[in-house]
């Protein structure tokens, strides 16, 4: 038997190393000089460096919140306000435009030509007009709609006025709410993660499940003697019962769902316009008709194009949530722009927007890369 070949070991780049640990060291004596400057000329203003601040009441109050606040909340809650906020609106828009994009990208992709046509207008004029200033035009629709006596109703419950939109609620506490919505999350994640089922099928089972959770939640917790839907009615000059959503996060969910949702059908036409034409005639020639096509081989063929584009338009439209400062909505940059002017903390609260920023979009990026790596053909 021949002798074993022992490979030698590898030589030590001290060269490399050596570039290596003389650029870190210049790094971080660019960033100590950074902050032992800035801190300098904070103490020759007279102004106070730290994060000692976040125990002080801000004193000030704000549009919207999905938690209890008051104006002797800390900074440190009203941030936290501003991050849920941020990140509910960006939520909400991200799954609207997702789902409007994924109709109007199939309708561009039809073969009627006034249904094209229809999507190509749709498209062309939602993604060539600045986002903030569709943002400007749609709030300046909503507060000059008729008042509470004069909204407009769809079916007695519903009811879109200049105060905001009425939807009928759940009659269960903050914290059954909370629940819910941590129950959803935490099904989207098992699901995502289930082996054997399709990506339409994972979509059909979380939403079976949320509504379910949803009934099963109110039926139990809701008032002895109350009923578990609560409806807004209009009682004086307002409504009562419901959630009332304000004018200010409606017109930012309509213009950021409606300007991503022109990007992402682009993104959506694209994908299924990659699909082998010889699967498409081979499913005609099964006699399967146009809707079964799309489901069963067109979108699953084209989501494994679509999903990386996708996750920058998910990200772009979470980081867009930032205009809402044009007109009032109270979302984490707001937030920090107000206690900059009343804290004077500039650098802190500068720094707490960019950390809370790149931890949502990592976080979501890694989500795309998740769901990328699921539908990646194996072997690829």
């Amino acid at each position: 038997m021949a002798d074993l070949a022992i490979a030698p070991p590898k030589r030590l780049d001290v060269r490399g190393l050596v570039v290596q640990a003389v650029f870190l060291t210049l790094v971080v004596i660019v960033v100590v000089s950074a902050v032992t400057s800035a801190r300098t000329n904070l103490d020759a203003m007279g102004l106070s460096s730290g994060f000692a601040f976040l125990d002080r009441a801000t004193g000030w109050s704000y549009s919207f919140s999905l938690l209890e606040r008051t104006i002797d909340d800390s900074y440190r809650w009203t941030l936290f306000i501003g991050f849920l906020n941020t990140l509910f609106l960006g939520v909400v828009s991200i799954i609207l435009a997702t789902i409007l994009g994924f109709a109007v990208g199939t309708a561009r992709d039809a073969t009627n030509l006034a249904t094209q046509s229809a999507a190509a207008i749709f498209i062309q004029t939602f993604r060539n007009i600045p986002l903030i200033l569709q943002l400007v035009f749609w709030y300046a629709v909503l507060i000059h709609m008729p008042g509470p006596r004069q909204a407009l109703s769809v079916m007695d419950a519903l009811f879109l006025s200049n105060r905001g939109l009425m939807l009928p609620g759940l009659n269960v506490s903050a914290a059954a709410g909370t629940g819910l919505v941590a129950f959803a999350i935490l099904a989207a994640i098992v699901l995502a993660r289930w082996p054997g089922l399709s990506f339409i099928k994972k979509c059909l089972l979380w939403l079976a499940a949320t509504v379910a959770s949803c009934v099963v939640v109110a039926l139990a917790l809701s008032p002895e003697g109350e009923s578990a839907l609560s409806l807004p009615a209009l009682k004086g000059l307002r409504f009562r019962g419901g959630v009332n959503v304000p004018i200010e996060l409606v017109a930012m969910v309509v213009a950021i769902t409606l300007y991503g949702a022109a990007y992402i059908a682009e993104v959506v036409r694209g994908g299924l316009q990659e699909v082998p034409r010889g699967l498409i005639e081979a499913g005609r020639a099964l006699g399967l008709h146009e809707g079964l096509i799309w489901l069963k081989i067109k979108m699953p063929m084209a989501l494994r194009t679509i999903v990386p584009p996708l996750g920058n338009q998910w990200v772009f439209l979470m980081k867009a949530t930032t205009i809402g400062v044009a007109i009032g909505f109270s979302d984490l940059f707001m937030i920090v722009s107000t206690s900059i002017t009343q804290s004077g903390q500039t650098l802190e609260l500068i720094g707490i927007l960019m950390a809370v920023f790149l931890l949502i979009n990592f976080t979501l990026a890694q989500l795309i890369n998740l769901l990328n790596a699921r539908l990646r053909l194996k072997g690829h």
